[in-house]
C-alpha cells in the first residue's frame, strides 16, 4: 500500500526478453520503499488479482478494512446543488468518451464543485485509480474534502479505493453494489447513487450532504 510518492522507488519497463514484446508494453515493475513493502506483505492473497478485484483472495475482511485504521471523521459537508452540477462537469471533460462513447470516467472534485482531475479508462477501476495516483505522486494524500465521482455503477473496490485515500464522498450516477453500500457504512464514507436529472440516493453516512 503506497501512501505517498517516497513509497515508490522506481517503475521500470521489463528489460527480460522472456516477457512477450507485445506485452511488455502493458508490465510496468515497481519498487516499493521498505515501509510500503512491509505494508504490502500484511495484505496476504490466495490467487493472483487484477487492478478491478480489491477483495479477490483476500484471507479476511481485516485485510480490506485494517482494524487499526477509523472511519473517515465527517467533517467535509456539501450542499446538494454542488452534487446535482457534477455529472455535467465531468462529462464535458470525458474527451476520449465524446470520440468513442466506450470508457468510464473518474473525476475529483473539491467540496465547491470545481473538477481537479479527471481520467478515463476503459474500466472505472482503473480511472478512479489513475486520479488517486496522479495525487500520490503530487504527495497530495489525503483527499479529505474531496467528491469522487466515477461513470456507471459503484462496486466495492472503488468505496475501498476512495477509503484509502481519505475521499469523504463518493457519488455515482448509477447503483452501487450491496458490499459497496455495506463498506462505505462501515468506512465512514459517503455514498451517492443515481446522481442524475437533479435527482440521488444517499446509501451510507448521509450527514455530509446538506439538503435544498
Amino acid at each position: 500500500m503506497l501512501e505517498g510518492s517516497a513509497d515508490l522507488i522506481a517503475l521500470d519497463r521489463p528489460n527480460d526478453p522472456r516477457v512477450d514484446p507485445e506485452l511488455a508494453a502493458n508490465v510496468l515493475l515497481t519498487t516499493l520503499g521498505p515501509a510500503a513493502y512491509e505494508r504490502a506483505a500484511k495484505l496476504q492473497r490466495g490467487t493472483v488479482m487484477g487492478s478491478a478485484c480489491g477483495v479477490c483472495g483476500k484471507t479476511s475482511i481485516e485485510n480490506v478494512i485494517p482494524s487499526d485504521r477509523p472511519p473517515l471523521a465527517p467533517t467535509t459537508r456539501v450542499g446538494a446543488e454542488v452534487l446535482y452540477a457534477l455529472p455535467a462537469r465531468l462529462r464535458e471533460r470525458q474527451s476520449i468518451f465524446a470520440r468513442t462513447g466506450g470508457l468510464h470516467a473518474a473525476g475529483l472534485f473539491t467540496g465547491e464543485g470545481v473538477l481537479s482531475e479527471v481520467r478515463e479508462d476503459i474500466g472505472r477501476h482503473n480511472a478512479t485509480d489513475k486520479v488517486v495516483g496522479a495525487f500520490l505522486m503530487r504527495d497530495a494524500l489525503p483527499l479529505s474534502d474531496s467528491i469522487l465521482l466515477v461513470s456507471g455503477r459503484t462496486e466495492f473496490e472503488i468505496v475501498q479505493k476512495a477509503y484509502a485515500a481519505a475521499i469523504p464522498i463518493v457519488a455515482s450516477v448509477s447503483a452501487p453494489s450491496s458490499l459497496a453500500v455495506e463498506l462505505a457504512q462501515t468506512a465512514g464514507v459517503t455514498l451517492v447513487g443515481f446522481l442524475r436529472e437533479r435527482r440521488f440516493n444517499i446509501y451510507a453516512n448521509p450527514e455530509r450532504i446538506r439538503r435544498a
